[in-house]
């Protein structure tokens, strides 16, 4: 970027001769303006504080605010190009001399105007050309597409949970809960309009999950409410008893979630950061109003005497998964034989077959191909893999027509040259049209994702090698720092090492248990089984949520060690499960209901992810019974006998 000086207003030349005749005479005297784009730190947009115009406010470091204030005095009432590229983007006035490096540009500029040029004299800051290593093509149509599939499984699900809700706590029960859902998703919405946010097919998955967290709150309360009142209270001391206990269960899970949403947020790219932001939005607005709102009507409605006789549960839910007496830690001996045995498979497998990495962690181009009719991915991969001879190559069908193949290649990723993709594209293009494959005129007509008769690329994406290290380091990073967040704030808030170590084993097996099944099942699968970017946000989303339900049993546990201190430890391990299992239940349906929504009507573009959110949530819920408490009681165990030990030395 180069701030050029030209002649005055006053002799009727415009932007663009200015930039001509005095870029002509300085680049002949020196070769460079007098002042370019490194000088400046920062440029904005705003609004000007006397008049509300859109401006443009920019500073320069302490070199280029001398050389500023010395070229303004002595050019007052010139004008100066500010040029990108051989292009003039803005010719302003100089008013006087400006001093300090603090300047404003002010015109006839309309917000869009302003934003461009504060973007222009920025990107002037960088010392060297800039070279692209992430890129992503999405054909409008696709773009709509994706967010329409996304919509409608919003709708499904919510109006699923809603009869779920109304089928487990009754009518009433039911549709308050309901009624906080449908506040939950407005607030969501106006917090995401107050950011301006776009509407895209991560935060619309983001916001489907939030809803399965929001149900999560109510069910816990509810369920705490039926408790006390089969212990004979009446409604409006099970009320207050039944919020009250379920408060810290509630505020650990929804915390740990946040947690998890953060870290997703700080080592996420685009997509995963635009899922983590709706997600944590929703989390704070269901925490909002599951705890607060909801209670506040209830509240109303008891001391007008109203609600009396409202019933938590139908003749369906009345006696699910109560009074339960399974020995579960009797049963660790086999759960952990299981496990051991899916363990070693799943070990085997990575040794074996390993993971299908996407372009993410390898580097490369992925072009999804729309064809007019249906046509085996073998196919394309034995035309591809001639065509790109030298190169790794591979063709995965999308959905179950085989009209929409994804086809990969690592082409010339390493090349610096401007026509590497140009020539991916007409290699492309060549071959699949000398098989027969598509029948486009002209590779321009194959390239345009609105040109669909004769097969077209729909959609691109590449990723350089340098950003496929870094994203294969973020991934790593973020497992690991979400690992050891979670065990240091189960630690901090139960204050039991027992706890801690419960939850990072079987988190552990949680993570191994998902990676497993992809390493085993890529290839023979109706649909990518992929290792991308979102798959790594659906890791850490299944370790945030998977932790919600062992934060909950482990509270119930902590809550009966208190109240019952001589009882045997395995008998409170036991019936804190068995006490908590119709809350765990519940919450894996509600949230199963969600992700199947989304596997089934959200599309392509989002079904690796919810597979994996749906293995996470079996496995997790599976975990928090066998595997978690289990070491729990092991682990408080030992720690026990030591104590008991060290006591008869004594």
């Amino acid at each position: 970027m180069k701030l050029l000086w030209g002649a005055k207003p006053a002799d009727g030349i415009n932007a663009k001769n200015v930039f001509e005749l005095y870029a002509i005479k300085i680049t002949q005297a020196s070769g460079r303006a007098p002042l370019e784009g490194d000088v400046i730190t920062t440029a904005s947009d705003q609004f000007n504080n006397l008049t509300g115009s859109p401006e443009v406010s920019m500073s320069m470091n302490t070199e280029g605010a001398r050389r500023w204030a010395a070229l303004t005095k002595a050019n007052i009432g010139k004008a100066v190009a500010i040029v990108l590229d051989g292009a003039v983007y803005s010719a302003p006035r100089v008013n006087g001399e400006i001093s300090g490096g603090q300047s404003s540009i002010t015109g006839n500029f309309t917000i869009e105007d302003t934003k461009d040029l504060a973007n222009t004299l920025k990107s002037g800051r960088m010392p060297a050309p800039a070279r692209i290593v992430q890129e992503e093509v999405v054909g409008p149509t696709l773009g709509a597409q994706s967010i329409r599939q996304g919509i409608i499984s919003f709708i499904i699900a919510f109006v699923l949970l809603m009869i779920y809700m109304v089928a487990m706590y009754n009518f009433n029960a039911g549709m308050m809960a309901n009624c906080a859902l449908i506040v939950n998703v407005f607030f969501t919405l106006g917090i995401l309009t107050s950011f301006q946010a776009a509407l895209t097919m991560s935060g619309i998955a983001g916001m489907v999950l939030s809803l399965g967290t929001a149900v999560d709150a109510n069910v816990l309360i509810y369920e705490r409410i039926k408790e006390e009142m089969k212990r004979g209270l009446n409604i409006k001391d099970a009320l207050a008893k039944g919020y009250g206990n379920a408060f810290s269960a509630i505020f650990d899970s929804n915390l740990t979630s946040i947690l998890t949403g953060i870290i997703l947020y700080v080592f996420g790219t685009g997509p995963i950061r635009g899922f983590a932001t709706t997600w944590i939005i929703g989390i704070i607005c269901s925490f909002f109003t599951a705890v607060f709102l909801t209670r506040v009507v209830y509240e109303n409605r008891m001391k007008h005497d109203k609600w009396l006789n409202i019933k938590f549960c139908t003749p369906f839910s009345k006696n699910l998964m109560q009074n339960t007496r399974v020995k579960f830690m009797s049963l660790y001996k086999r759960s952990f034989t299981i496990a051991t045995v899916l363990i070693v498979i799943f070990v085997v497998s990575f040794f074996v077959r390993g993971l299908s990495k996407s372009i993410d962690f390898t580097g490369g181009r992925n072009y999804v191909v729309q064809f007019e009719n249906a046509i085996e991915p073998e196919d394309v991969r034995l035309v591809i893999a001639d065509a790109f001879s030298g190169y790794t190559t591979g063709a995965l069908a999308l959905g179950t027509d085989n009209k929409t193949i994804r086809i990969s290649t690592n082409y010339k990723i390493d090349s610096n040259s401007p026509t590497a993709d140009d020539e991916a594209e007409e290699i492309l293009y060549g071959a699949l049209k000398k098989a027969g494959l598509v029948s486009q005129a002209k590779v321009s007509d194959f390239k345009n994702p609105d040109v669909r008769e004769g097969g077209s690329i729909i959609s691109s994406t590449k990723v350089g090698p340098s950003i496929a290290k870094n994203i294969t380091y973020g991934a790593i990073v973020s497992v690991i720092i979400a690992l050891i967040v979670i065990f240091l704030y189960i630690l901090l808030r139960f204050r039991n090492l027992a706890f801690s170590v419960g939850a990072i084993v079987a988190l552990a097996v949680d993570t191994v248990v998902v990676l497993g099944i992809y390493s085993l099942c890529w290839g023979w699968m109706p649909f990518s089984l992929e290792i991308d970017q979102t798959f790594i946000g659906a890791i850490l989303t299944v370790i945030g949520y998977s932790i919600n339900d062992k934060v909950v049993v482990f509270d119930r546990i902590r809550e009966n060690l208190r109240l019952h201190r001589k009882q045997d430890y395995q008998t409170t391990f036991n019936d804190s499960i068995n006490q908590t299992l119709a809350r765990t239940i519940n919450t894996s349906l509600s949230t199963l209901i969600v992700l199947l929504c989304i596997f089934f009507l959200g599309g392509e573009t989002i079904r690796s992810f919810s597979f994996a959110m749906i293995l996470g949530v079996v496995a997790g819920t599976l975990s928090s019974i066998f595997i978690a408490s289990p070491t729990a009681y092991l682990v408080l165990g030992r720690k026990i006998e030591n104590r008991l030990a060290a006591q008869d030395e004594q």
